[in-house]
């Protein structure tokens, strides 16, 4: 493993002003990249099979888990590159208040349509633009055994920077898969799914759906739900609300269906 001997200084360092460029979608997706930052995140990524090529570090940042993981991050790397880099630099090419001192930057996954078993649960997010909420989702999505999860449309990138962290890397251990609506509705008719349509406007409480066998949880932003086509599902539920509040965040909406069937298929 080859390491920069002295620590890029300079701000204006192309490699520093690539990274910084790096943080928009359209340089990652024209360099076909993504960067992880973060120790516990790369740390998973590779667990998943993520080879990163490139591996950015900051000692003088390193938190006790990045202490503790760096040395197996670089030995992930191969015949990659570890560059260090000073505090300001690393500062300036992170995307985090407190950085711990480890970005990665490594190829775009490029997930296969999973072939699944007589039993499987996929989310599918419509739209959803916060990275925070897809996120989130991801990492319930893990939690809660999902087989995967499906992104349509030009919304948040299911693989950038702050989608990685607010799902703290479960965007590697959940088969995430960035399709077009006719490809994603072709893909679930041929598996044999039923779609279960998460919207206010249901009639169906969500406990009392059948949520067993093949299921794809369908949710769409919470501004505008789902479009017409998706919302033709074989499903339709709600989440109660009793209070004045019309909508919930739909990371919540997310989490309890999902343990919902998490509920139906244990009983």
């Amino acid at each position: 493993m080859n390491r920069s001997p002295e620590a890029i200084t300079s701000l204006q360092n192309p490699q520093v002003k690539r990274l910084v460029r790096l943080r928009g979608r359209r340089e990652r997706e024209g360099e076909g990249v993504m960067l992880v930052e973060g120790a516990r995140e790369l740390s998973r990524a590779v667990a998943a099979g993520v080879r990163p090529h490139e591996l950015y570090l900051c000692p003088e940042l390193f938190s006790p888990e990045a202490q503790e993981l760096v040395p197996g991050l670089e030995t992930a790397l191969g015949g990659g590159r570890a560059t260090l880099l000073s505090r300001p630099a690393f500062e300036k090419v992170s995307g985090r208040e407190n950085p711990d001192g480890v970005l990665g930057v490594a190829p775009l996954p490029v997930p296969a349509l999973p072939d699944l078993g007589r039993r499987a649960l996929v989310v599918v997010l419509h739209g959803l633009e916060k990275p925070g909420n897809v996120g989130a989702i991801l990492r319930t999505a893990d939690a809660a055994g999902a087989d995967a999860a499906v992104v349509l449309g030009r919304g948040a990138d299911p693989y950038g920077p702050n989608v990685i962290r607010a799902s703290q890397g479960s965007v590697f251990a959940v088969p995430t898969l960035a399709l077009g609506e006719e490809e994603a509705l072709a893909w679930l008719a041929e598996q044999g799914f039923r779609t279960v349509a998460c919207t206010p406007d249901a009639r169906q409480d969500y406990w009392d759906a059948p949520l067993t066998g093949r299921v794809a949880l369908l949710l769409g932003t919470e501004h505008a739900g789902l479009p017409p086509e998706w919302r033709r599902a074989h499903e339709a539920v709600r989440v109660p609300m009793h209070g004045q509040a019309d909508s919930l965040n739909v990371a919540t909406a997310a989490a309890l269906v999902l343990y919902e069937c998490v509920r139906q298929s244990r009983a």
